[in-house]
C-alpha cells in the first residue's frame, strides 16, 4: 500500500513520468512484497538473532539482494522469459537496499543507477521498519520514523521521492496504524500510560 501510495504520488513528476505509469506501478506494487525473498538463503540465527547484528552476520545477511535476484531470474528461465511482475520483483529484491548515495548494497549502485521500483521500495520499506517493532528495538513513532526518512534525503533516498513522501506521509501513518501489530499497540500504550 505505501509503495503503491508514493509511486502514485510521483507518477506525473518530470523525473518519473516515462518510467511510471497505473500498468506499470500495478505490477511494481504486485511484485513489492518479494522483495526480501533473498532472506530464504540466510540462516535462521542471523535472521532471527534477538540482538544486533555482528559485523561478520551483517556481511552475510547483504548476501539476501543477490539471493533474491538469483531466484527470481531462476523462475525466469523456468518460465521461458521475463513478465513486468518478475522484471520489477528481481529489480526490487536486488536493489532495494541501494542508496542514493552510493553507499549500499550489494553493488554500492547510486542516483539513477537504482532502478525507479528499487528507490520506491528502499523509501517504503525503511518506514514499515521503522515503525514495526523488532527484537533489538519497540516501534518508532510517525513523527520519528518521519524526520529519519526527511535526513536520508539525498543520502539514503532519492530526494524527490523524500519530497513525495512528505505530501503524503500522513496517509503513511495511518496506513501504520490501520496495519499495526496489536502488540505493538499494547506496548505503545503501555508506555503512555508509565508517562502519566
Amino acid at each position: 500500500m505505501r509503495f503503491r501510495l508514493l509511486a502514485n504520488a510521483v507518477m506525473h513528476h518530470p523525473r518519473f513520468i516515462d518510467e511510471l505509469d497505473s500498468i506499470s506501478i500495478e505490477w511494481m506494487a504486485k511484485s513489492a512484497p518479494l522483495h526480501d525473498i533473498g532472506k530464504v538463503g540466510i540462516p535462521d540465527a542471523i535472521l532471527h538473532k534477538p540482538a544486533r547484528l555482528t559485523p561478520e552476520e551483517f556481511s552475510i545477511m547483504k548476501n539476501h539482494p543477490t539471493y533474491g535476484r538469483n531466484i527470481i531470474l531462476e523462475v525466469e528461465k523456468m518460465l521461458g522469459g521475463e513478465s513486468l511482475f518478475l522484471r520489477y520483483a528481481r529489480e526490487i529484491a536486488y536493489g532495494h537496499q541501494e542508496k542514493w548515495d552510493g553507499s549500499g548494497y550489494p553493488l554500492g549502485a547510486k542516483g539513477e543507477e537504482i532502478p525507479v521500483s528499487a528507490r520506491l521500495m528502499a523509501l517504503a520499506d525503511v518506514y514499515d521498519a521503522l515503525r514495526s517493532r523488532r527484537v533489538y528495538k519497540p516501534p518508532f513513532s510517525h513523527e520519528m520514523a518521519m524526520n529519519i526518512i526527511v535526513e536520508g534525503r539525498g543520502k539514503h533516498f532519492d530526494p524527490d521521492l523524500v519530497d513525495a513522501f512528505q505530501v503524503c506521509a500522513d496517509r503513511f501513518a495511518q496506513i501504520a496504524e490501520e496495519y499495526a501489530d496489536p502488540n505493538d499497540e499494547d506496548i505503545n500504550d503501555m508506555a503512555c500510560s508509565a508517562n502519566h
